[in-house]
């Protein structure tokens, strides 16, 4: 599949952002400020982890050719992050071919510019060549997105790992010791944050959109740091604790999900984004308090279940971007806009962490039936598309191959039924584009010498 998908996106779109497989053409787009190549860079490590190695050259020559970081364009801090960042860096980390070192480097020093406002909270867009910056225009009263904002924690760490400059990891600890003593309503955090007075805008939580990968960075902020980073620790259990008082729900039918909070009225619906948090909360459970481990984990199949329910329960057994839970149906999309599919990989994604912890079949079966729907529903002629519609088994697709479609979905569906050894989950810590990132088990910053560090580990 990781071949199809590329070898189409090589033929009709290389150097662009991503395929549009029904046209035959390629997608530019305007999230990413004039860079290029976002399909490419997203696979670098997915090649290279499946041993794809004549395609992995040529996107290492690619990247050393005709990645130019000297675009004039409006650029989203936060997907420019996940997706360039983080797969730079990952490329780095796995192969060390210093290209990917020297891209990096360049793209991080034209982000740190979003970082200047009055609480060094970063604005959502800057431009990447004269380095202003703003925030959405959608998002209410110029505010910043918690899921944005809280989703740079483990590049800016790594940044500074490789650079030798702390500037990167002083941006995020920044942010952290912020979140961390202003008010939260009932412990939770809300999706808006003004970075110009440092106080919440609207009281809308969820863990899906907007507010997702802030809570997964917590976590892993803290297994990235060899369990050193206590301060994500407490940020994380304390989170999750008022997201199970708050948001946690059990359907009728049995079903566990977790809501979105809007001024304390409940909106009974999970998205698709929200799918995460299964492999989130079990990838935490092992470093909870020793009578709360076995709940994680539990909630963390319950909601893996409640998922695989989303797309079982659809006529191509692929989920919808949105299921609610009112209205007497359970786990399935009512509204026509929330049926559509467009490559998501964050049901898989639980799915391989589910299966890395507790070798339960099940979840290599469900893996096998995601691969199988996406074969028959989302493969076309050049490529795979995103569909309009799970709901009818004749597909209206998208014409989009999304890049986290490579660097995401293909790679955790490969991980699902790889050895644990392949990229061993106590080693490497995935961004949320699933781009591997070491766990740093030394810190300049302590001045501690490696030897000393070799005997302690």
């Amino acid at each position: 599949m990781m071949k199809f998908a590329w070898d189409n996106y090589k033929l009709y779109a290389w150097g662009k952002n991503e395929l549009r497989p029904l046209t035959k053409n390629g997608h530019i787009g305007n999230m990413f400020g004039g860079l290029r190549g976002a399909s490419i860079v997203d696979s670098l490590d997915t090649l290279f982890i499946m041993g794809l190695e004549e395609e992995y050259e040529e996107a290492k020559d690619w990247v050393k050719e005709n990645l130019d970081m000297n675009s004039n364009g409006e650029a989203s801090l936060f997907e420019v992050n996940i997706r360039y960042v983080g797969g730079l860096l990952s490329a780095y980390y796995l192969t060390g071919e210093e290209v990917f070192r020297t891209k990096v480097l360049e793209l991080g020093e034209k982000l740190l510019p979003a970082f200047n406002t009055p609480t060094g909270i970063p604005r959502g867009i800057i431009n990447l060549g004269s380095g202003l910056s703003w925030s959405w225009g959608w998002a209410s009263a110029g505010s910043s997105i918690l899921a944005e904002f809280g989703t740079l924690h483990l590049e800016f760490v790594h940044l500074s790992e490789v650079s030798g400059n702390p500037t990167y990891k002083e941006k995020v600890m920044n942010i952290r010791k912020f979140l961390n003593k202003i008010e939260k309503p009932h412990g939770l955090y809300p999706n808006f944050l003004s970075p110009v007075s440092g106080n919440w805008v609207q009281h809308h939580v969820s863990i899906g959109g907007l507010g997702d990968s802030f809570y997964e960075y917590l976590i892993k902020s803290y297994l990235m740091s060899a369990k050193k980073d206590e301060e994500a620790k407490k940020m994380y259990y304390d989170a999750l604790e008022a997201i199970e008082t708050n948001l946690v729900q059990k359907s009728p039918g049995g079903l566990t999900y977790i809501a979105e909070w809007r001024g304390g009225i409940l909106d009974h619906k999970m998205g698709h984004l929200a799918c995460f948090s299964g492999g989130m909360i079990a990838i935490g459970a092992a470093d909870g308090e020793l009578q709360k481990r076995k709940h994680y984990m539990d909630l963390a199949a319950e909601i893996t279940h409640t998922c695989h329910e989303s797309y079982a329960r659809s006529d191509t057994k692929l989920g919808p971007e949105a299921f609610r839970f009112d209205g007497g149906a359970e786990a399935t999309a009512t509204r026509l806009s929330d049926r559509y599919y467009i490559l998501r990989p964050e049901v898989v994604e639980s799915y391989m962490y589910m299966w890395r912890l507790t070798h339960d079949p099940k979840y290599r079966e469900w893996g096998w039936e995601a691969i199988q729907a996406l074969e028959k529903y989302c493969r076309v002629d050049a490529g795979f598309s995103g569909i309009r519609d799970v709901y009818t088994a004749t597909p209206n697709y998208d014409n989009m191959q999304q890049s986290f479609f490579l660097a995401e979905t293909l790679k955790y569906l490969y991980l699902l039924f790889s050895d644990d050894d392949l990229l061993p989950l106590e080693d490497w810590i995935f961004n949320t584009e699933a781009h591997p990132l070491p766990v740093v088990r030394h810190s300049c910053m302590q001045g501690e010498s490696k030897t000393h560090q070799r005997q302690k580990h």
